[in-house]
């Protein structure tokens, strides 16, 4: 069975909604014009069926109301020639086809409402075809950039995806761990260094004071 079961499923359709529900929203779109377009061809043949068949009517109640006439013409004729007893059977056909006419009138308006109603379905039909056709591409298209990126969002959450940055971190972390250990080597390298040029300058200092306390001393025993 193909995705519109009736003419009424396409006209009354919402194909956002079949869409939505569909597995294979490419295949459906496809489907979907393609349903669409035999069942314009249906239509319209159906129509030209109707059509034909008004044109048949119209002729045969155009010459049944003829033949009326002309029983009537024979009717008054009889009666003319005093025949009433043939001027009364020529009545009888004239009644016999004014009630085939009157049925045929009929049908010819059931199959005038059935035209319209094909005429609506057909124009219908037509614009959801031209919609569908003119969204298809860009259905087509958002359908396959989705899947991208559900392929790369799925690919993101992988294990494996984790698991690996999860070693990246803690190759990271130990790489940390090292360069913290040589700055700290640094840091008590430059520290000692600092330590001892304080060292010297104290003992340079209290030499040269001890030097110049002794300088005085001397100068003043003289």
């Amino acid at each position: 069975m193909g995705v519109f079961s009736r003419i009424s499923d396409i006209v009354n359709s919402n194909i956002n909604a079949i869409l939505d529900k569909a597995q294979d929203p490419e295949k459906i779109i496809r489907l979907i014009i393609q349903e669409m377009e035999d069942t314009l061809v249906e239509v319209r043949s159906s129509a030209v069926k109707t059509i034909a068949e008004q044109k048949q009517l119209e002729r045969k109640i155009t010459s049944l109301i003829a033949d009326q006439e002309e029983w009537q013409g024979k009717a008054e004729l009889a009666l003319t020639k005093n025949r009433e007893d043939l001027a009364k059977a020529a009545l009888q056909v004239k009644n016999r086809l004014a009630q085939e006419v009157e049925m045929l009138e009929k049908r010819h308006a059931q199959v005038d409402a059935d035209l319209v109603k094909q005429s609506e379905d057909v124009a219908v039909l037509q614009q959801k075809l031209a919609d569908a056709k003119a969204r298809e591409a860009s259905l087509i298209q958002r359908h396959r950039t989705a899947g991208n990126r559900l392929k790369i969002r799925a690919s993101l959450y992988d294990e494996r995806v984790t698991d690996a940055f999860a070693r990246f971190e803690q190759v990271e972390k130990s790489l940390d761990i090292l360069e913290g250990k040589a700055e700290v080597y640094d840091i008590g390298r430059n520290t000692k260094g600092a330590i001892d040029e304080l060292a010297t300058l104290e003992a340079d200092h209290q030499v040269e004071t001890e030097l110049a306390a002794l300088k005085a001393k001397m100068g003043k025993s003289e």
